[in-house]
C-alpha cells in the first residue's frame, strides 16, 4: 500500500455529523461503498457516487449496479486513485435515492500509511450518522450556528441610543 486518502464526510442534514475516513488509494468505489455502509451502521442499500465540482454540483455518476448505459459507470470498475487527482477533490455519496439524500466527501489529505495501522478505517467521528430511512429524525439536531444565534435572540437593544 503506497498511499492513503483521508476524506472528511459531512451531511447537510446534521451540522454536527463529521467522519474522517482513511482509505487506500487503490480501493474500488464498491469496496468504499461497503466500508461506508458498515462504518455508518446502515443496511445494504442502492447507492451511487458522483464526482463533484467546487460548488458540489454532481458530475460523473458511479452506480452500484451496471445500468447498461453510457452515463453511469459501475463502482466495481473504478478505484479511488483513478478519480482523485488533487487535494480538495470531492465526492457525493447518494445513499437514499428515493429521497435524494447524500453525504459529502472531500479529500483533505493524501499520505503514506502509518506503520501498524489497518486501512480502511474511521480516523475521527463526531455525532451519529444521519438516519438511513427517516430524514426527519435528523432535524432535532440543529446546527452549531443556530445554537449560537439563539443566545443572541434574547438581546434587547436600547432604542434610545443617540449617536450625537
Amino acid at each position: 500500500m503506497s498511499m492513503i486518502f483521508k476524506f472528511r464526510m459531512l451531511s447537510d442534514e446534521n451540522d454536527h455529523f463529521v467522519r474522517d475516513m482513511e482509505v487506500p488509494y487503490d480501493m474500488t468505489l464498491r469496496a468504499f461503498h461497503e466500508f461506508l455502509v458498515r462504518s455508518l451502521g446502515y443496511d445494504d442499500c442502492m447507492a451511487s457516487f458522483y464526482t463533484a465540482d467546487e460548488r458540489w454540483e454532481r458530475l460523473q455518476e458511479y452506480t452500484l449496479l451496471d445500468m447498461g448505459d453510457s452515463q453511469s459507470i459501475p463502482m466495481e470498475r473504478v478505484m479511488l486513485g483513478q478519480l482523485i487527482h488533487e487535494n480538495r477533490d470531492r465526492l457525493i455519496y447518494l445513499f437514499d435515492m428515493l429521497n435524494n439524500r447524500a453525504l459529502y466527501l472531500e479529500l483533505v489529505e493524501a499520505k503514506r500509511p502509518e506503520a501498524g495501522m489497518e486501512y480502511p478505517r474511521v480516523a475521527f467521528e463526531h455525532a451519529p450518522a444521519p438516519n438511513q430511512y427517516d430524514p426527519e429524525a435528523n432535524e432535532d439536531e440543529g446546527s452549531i450556528f443556530e445554537q449560537m444565534m439563539d443566545d443572541f435572540g434574547d438581546f434587547e437593544g436600547d432604542d434610545n441610543y443617540d449617536d450625537e
